[in-house]
């Protein structure tokens, strides 16, 4: 086992590390910007280093400051969190080329499925489903064309390497495809330098289901069941709940049977998410994670494991804690994502915290990164805390949630918690009837956006 391992990450999901090192008996080095001097998880940790100034690419985006930090304390291993280098094969690659253990999945892995066409094509060998489309690249307007007679309208145009949501645009005829194409690859090209697109055909009333599993390198891996993370805004998540509303344990043994066993025949290591879209008691194959998702609490909540510790076991040799056998599904848990921005737009919204207050109680947990007096810098991304609850039922989990967001104080900057209080008020929440395009046309309704 690892003496001590450095947290290349920051806020919440750097807590989140150093607590479970420290229940492991693990030493911590946190590394910081100058802009985080101050921050609770250089405070956490037992060791920190400044790798350099406010700006990502030259502090928490630096590999060799990054490498350098682990050879001045001596840390035997990296947890790169989620976010900035944590899916970056490149990196992990200098990382092992160091002697350094990487805590996530290796850099071939990431490789593969960081390309959505490789690993599009990875998934089908696999045997796992996915949306019909193109068969890798679309090289020009011409062959899109014929892609979207092919398949028909409405269909959607990716850039092979993006992610949360840039580079992605619907075509719903023939004669919006030349806008949507080009925009797609421009898109692609100044985001991720890299213009190449893929199309596939655009469900129109899909969930966004996420199973989550996890593998010990040496062909043994396992899931634990399904995440729901429909309630999004320009394709990011708000709001996750496990399991799923509309999922039946029928649906979650077999779309998970095939998931473990997919990442069982290519040696995963470690925790991973494969995300689907599912429409009709169909689930489709839209992209994996190859590391720790952000919703990750709520899997942990109703399995009862911590994720964060199973990593770091097996990155050190050492077998999973638990088998597929071990997992049973108890209770509802919720998830939701409190940022430092001001509604209606979504504007970030980062300053001083003058008052600050985490909710408590049965089934309620609050990963935050927040204190009193914390100034919030304007550098990075407006996330500022989850709050995670879990209930007997998805019932309870939605009172339970509704009495904690109350109790919730954070004052000084604004917040999206009255955008939570309003959706709780809605029957489709309670309900569960709603899908990945219904948050975007309640915002439209309820706050003009």
């Amino acid at each position: 086992m690892f003496d001590k391992i450095l947290i290349a990450n920051r806020g919440e999901i750097a807590l989140r590390v150093i607590r479970a090192a420290q229940e492991m008996g693990i030493a911590t080095v946190a590394v910081h910007s100058t802009a985080d001097s101050d921050a609770m998880h250089v405070r956490m940790a037992d060791e920190s280093v400044c790798i350099g100034p406010a700006p990502s690419p030259q502090s928490y985006l630096s590999v060799p400051a990054i490498i350098s930090a682990c050879e001045i304390t001596g840390a035997q291993a990296i947890h790169p969190g989620y976010g900035f280098l944590s899916e970056n094969a490149a990196f992990v690659q200098i990382v092992e080329d160091h002697g350094i253990t990487f805590i996530g999945p290796t850099a071939e892995h990431i490789r593969v499925m960081g390309d959505k066409i490789t690993a599009k094509d990875t998934m089908k060998e696999l045997g796992v489903p996915c949306v019909p489309g193109s068969d890798g690249g679309v090289p020009d307007l011409e062959a899109a064309k014929k892609i979207g007679e092919e398949f028909g309208y409405p269909v959607i145009i990716k850039a092979t390497a993006g992610g949360g949501g840039r580079g992605m645009k619907v075509a719903n005829s023939a004669e919006e495809m030349e806008t949507a194409f080009r925009t797609a690859r421009a898109e692609g090209k100044a985001a991720f330098g890299n213009d190449e697109v893929y199309i596939e055909k655009y469900l129109t009333t899909p969930r966004h289901i996420e199973i989550q599993v996890f593998g010990d390198g040496k062909g043994k891996a396992v899931h634990l069941g399904e995440r729901d993370c429909s309630l999004q805004r320009r394709h990011q998540k708000v709001f996750e709940e496990a399991p799923g509303p509309c999922i039946t344990p029928e649906e979650r043994a077999k779309i998970g049977k095939v998931c473990a066993d997919a990442v069982a025949k290519i040696n995963y290591i470690g925790a991973g998410t494969i995300e689907f879209l599912y429409e009709n008691g169909e689930f489709y194959f839209i992209e994996m994670n190859t590391r720790l998702q952000v919703e990750h609490p709520v899997t942990e909540g109703i399995f009862g494991v911590d994720l964060v510790r199973e990593q770091i076991l097996v990155a050190a040799g050492e077998p999973m804690s638990f088998g597929q056998e071990d997992l049973r599904i108890n209770g509802h848990a919720i998830e939701v994502r409190i940022n430092a921005e001001r509604l209606p737009n979504f504007a970030p919204c980062p300053g001083k915290i003058t008052a600050y207050h985490a909710p408590g109680g049965l089934g309620v947990r609050m990963d935050s990164a927040l204190y009193n007096g914390y100034s919030i810098p304007p550098y990075y991304d407006s996330l500022i805390g989850k709050l995670i609850v879990q209930g007997r039922d998805r019932p309870e989990a939605l009172a339970r949630l509704h009495r904690a967001l109350g109790e919730l104080i954070v004052d000084g900057v604004d917040t999206t918690v009255p955008l939570f209080d309003a959706l709780l008020q809605e029957p489709d929440i309670h309900s569960g009837d709603y899908n990945i395009h219904w948050l975007e046309h309640w915002l439209e309704t309820n706050l003009g956006e």
